[in-house]
């Protein structure tokens, strides 16, 4: 369980400055300021002087600031990772990553801050397991749509085997995994039914193009109501159980052990982190 929520991360790019200044007041779990795709290539250079002071400014709250950099290999990668070591932010999101060495090469910029890596080549979903256990990492972000063009796929089912075994690397290193981004921001339908199909795989959040799309996301990778009475019951009917001596308990007529415990408890600490986050 993480201790911030990242049930959605929202794209802003970085040499818009409305756009930087709208952001400070979105419901929005993780701001991704992009330098990278968001930005067209004569904007590039300025933009790491407007999102510095975006952030030397200050207002985005307990939301987490991750900076997306161009890629190491463009003429803008290594000045974009100078310029992110003096800014107020959280972490630094490195794309195109194909193997722990393109870890290796930011981080001997940037020893200090945490990377998070975008999960959006062959290559690199290949080498998933070995990225994620780099002592650096800290989450990944599925870039589902340069993974579609780089395979030549069409639709999300042609991506699954990608995305979970992203997912599975993840997890088993104990980092952030946040699924990619669905592009028809005014499709409300499939965008929650996305989103339901990445939280059930086991997605931590969802990566946002539009803020639009912040309320169907952050409801469906949050704790319902439902969710957060069926926990509290759960572990109030487990700790009858052991007093009574036994070693499960039954609610709704569903069997309930100590691994129903965890993910109860997990449950109810989302809940608390995001109350804490939206209060």
């Amino acid at each position: 369980m993480q201790d911030r929520p990242t049930r959605s991360a929202l794209y802003i790019p970085g040499s818009k400055d409305r756009a930087l200044d709208k952001a400070r007041g979105l419901p929005v779990d993780v701001i991704l300021f992009d330098l990278e795709d968001a930005v067209t290539p004569d904007a590039k250079i300025a933009a790491r002087d407007t999102l510095f002071a975006a952030l030397a400014g200050g207002g985005y709250g307990a939301r987490q600031r991750i900076v997306r950099i161009n890629a190491l290999d463009t003429s803008w990668g290594t000045a974009d990772a100078a310029a992110v070591a003096a800014m107020d932010c959280d972490a630094i999101l490195l794309p195109k990553v194909n193997s722990p060495a393109d870890v290796d090469a930011l981080a001997a910029l940037l020893p200090d801050l945490p990377i998070w890596a975008m999960m959006e080549t062959p290559q690199g979903v290949l080498n998933a397991a070995a990225i994620a256990a780099h002592p650096c990492i800290a989450g990944f972000v599925m870039g589902t749509n340069d993974l579609a063009k780089d395979i030549g796929s069409r639709g999300r089912p042609a991506l699954m085997m990608a995305l979970q075994m992203c997912l599975l690397a993840a997890k088993s290193a104990g980092i952030v995994a946040l699924d990619g981004v669905y592009n028809a921001f005014q499709d409300d339908d499939g965008l929650r039914a996305e989103c339901a199909q990445g939280r059930d795989m086991g997605f931590d959040g969802k990566t946002l193009i539009h803020p639009a799309q912040i309320a169907i996301t952050n409801a469906t990778f949050g704790p319902s109501d439902d969710d957060i009475a069926l926990a509290r019951r759960q572990i109030s009917a487990f700790e009858a159980a052991k007093v009574a001596g036994e070693g499960v308990a039954v609610v709704d007529g569903k069997i309930v052990e100590n691994l129903h415990i965890v993910t109860a408890k997990a449950t109810l600490a989302k809940a608390a982190a995001i109350a804490a986050l939206e209060n």
